[in-house]
């Protein structure tokens, strides 16, 4: 594998990564402050309804990048040139889809912004604006998905990072001079125009030649392409589905000033998560090359990045539990009034880590190009987790309890279907073995997580002050975290052989820890026989 690229590609991201969690954070609290939080309710809604389809995350840039694999690995410029033509069209296609599909979205603004009147705002405007923006992002996105198939992801996530830290510090101005909902708006335009034209001028730099050609994608590419363009894209309608029913149910049926304070959390929650799902999206480029180069060699690594999901997850969602209700206060303000019910935090960080955990499945399923085995799985939980959100949010009735009634629903079907269906996709089709031993280690790790998190729930302190009850509750989830770290690097040989030094190094104590309590039972035999 190529560590050296892979690395780089992480380093990067996390760097940016930081950087924009606390620009986010400080927009986030100007934007309360400033305007008010049903604005920032109306803001969150947005947001999820229609900010997941910027840039490439449609889905299809998966397929692009997948498909371009192997002839990037053989060397054929002309084959990589007449994808490349395919996807530019398609992206035309797609954004006039998702233009039509956001005119349709704006009959039903009204009626699914529950006390929208409250944010004195103009709400067709509004989401106008940022429907634009992210229109605008189809027009470079197959030039991206091409810088990314070359693994050279630091380079589109330096672009995409500067173009977000634009747009955080105009957003910041436009707070202090112009208050304005619509022109804080205005300023993701400026950023995907910025981005645009980093863009360009980085591809016709770098890949003048593949962006001249007139190669054409032969019967058979566009047969393979068509495939799997459309179940990349049954999988980000049920990702939608998924992901943004929890926020417009609650705006519907409870209010967007409680979507505001639930995104309040979410907000942290995804900033964190999109910070450590680092170690995995910047390598999907070099697993996929990875699996034409040497294939036998994946098994392993998807077993070591398994575990490293774990290890990872337990000790970040720990430590969110421990700290979020004082991080939300710290962050946002309120003076406590922004804060939810411990149910709330409880529930919010059970979904989250249950999701993360699927994060090693994922990134093999878009390197392996595995989209088309369980197309149908993301329609089936979207349906699913749309009827059990309404049927839940009813029958917990209005306010937190409801919300809780929402996530609840939300991790019923990521439990019961998406941790099924991916894993044995993923073995059956790539691994070529049935995925029993997964789902055992899988629900067991989930299951260690949630009673850590049970025990840390009880082990919280509250102290009169409350950046000492931050630190305090910080340190004892990371003291707890250890625990089941140790427990899994201890059993999982494959672990630490990928670890390193680090892993070899407890791999010989593990042995000496062995032999001398074989000794020691020896001895204990012996003296038992005298």
């Amino acid at each position: 594998m190529d560590k050296k690229r892979g690395i780089k590609n992480v380093a990067v991201s996390i760097v940016f990564k930081i950087l924009i969690l606390l620009g986010t954070l400080l927009v986030r609290r100007l934007l309360i402050s400033e305007l008010g939080d049903a604005v920032n309710g109306l803001n969150s809604l947005y947001t999820t309804v229609i900010g997941s389809m910027s840039v490439a995350e449609l889905g299809v840039g998966s397929v692009i990048t997948y498909c371009m694999y192997r002839p990037i690995v053989e060397g054929d410029d002309e084959k990589v040139a007449a994808l490349y033509r395919l996807f530019s069209r398609l992206y035309l296609i797609i954004g006039g889809v998702i233009l039509v599909l956001g005119a349709v979205f704006m009959a039903f603004l009204p009626y699914l912004a529950k006390g929208y009147a409250e944010a004195g705002v103009n709400l067709y405007l509004s989401f106008a604006l940022m429907l634009a923006s992210i229109l605008i992002s189809y027009a470079f996105s197959a030039k991206s998905s091409l810088i990314n198939a070359y693994k050279n992801n630091y380079v589109t996530t330096t672009i995409t990072s500067l173009g977000m830290l634009l747009q955080q510090g105009l957003q910041i101005a436009v707070l202090f001079t112009f208050r304005s909902f619509e022109v804080f708006l205005a300023c993701t335009i400026a950023s995907t125009l910025f981005q645009w034209a980093v863009t360009e001028i980085v591809t016709r730099r770098e890949y003048s030649a593949i962006l001249r050609s007139k190669a054409r994608a032969d019967a058979a590419t566009k047969r393979e392409v068509s495939r799997n363009v459309r179940a990349i894209f049954m999988h980000k309608v049920g990702s939608v589905l998924v992901n943004t029913a929890d926020s417009v149910i609650i705006s519907a049926f409870i209010g967007i000033v409680v979507v505001g304070k639930y995104s309040n959390y979410t907000t942290i929650m995804v900033a964190m998560v999109s910070v450590i799902s680092l170690f995995f999206t910047p390598l999907t480029s070099v697993i996929g090359h990875l699996c034409v180069e040497e294939k036998e060699a994946v098994k392993p690594y998807f077993d070591f990045f398994h575990t490293f999901n774990f290890a990872l997850g337990v000790l970040f969602f720990l430590g969110y539990y421990a700290v979020i209700d004082e991080l939300v206060t710290f962050c946002f303000g309120g003076g406590g009034e922004l804060e939810m019910a411990r149910s709330v935090s409880f529930v919010i960080t059970v979904n989250y880590f249950i999701q993360f955990m699927r994060q090693a499945v994922l990134l093999f399923r878009d390197a392996t190009g595995t989209f088309y085995y369980d197309r149908w799985k993301p329609l089936i939980e979207g349906i699913l987790n749309v009827i059990l959100s309404i049927a839940l949010v009813l029958l917990f009735g209005s306010e937190e309890s409801g919300v809780v009634g929402v996530i609840v629903a939300t991790i019923i079907t990521n439990l019961f279907i998406c941790h099924i269906v991916e894993p044995h996709v993923l073995h059956k089709y790539v691994f070529e073995c049935k995925a029993g031993k997964y789902y055992l280690k899988n629900y067991a790790l989930i299951a260690l997580f949630v009673g850590m998190l049970c025990i840390l729930h009880f082990c919280r302190v509250e102290l009169s002050s409350p950046v000492a009850t931050f630190f305090a509750n910080g340190f004892i989830a990371v003291g707890l975290a250890l625990v089941p770290i140790a427990l899994v690097t201890a059993l999982d040989k494959n672990f630490r052989a990928h670890l390193g030094p680090l892993g070899r190094k407890l791999t010989v104590f593990l042995k000496k820890l062995r032999y001398s309590e074989g000794k020691e039972g020896e001895s204990g035999d012996k003296n038992t026989g005298s």
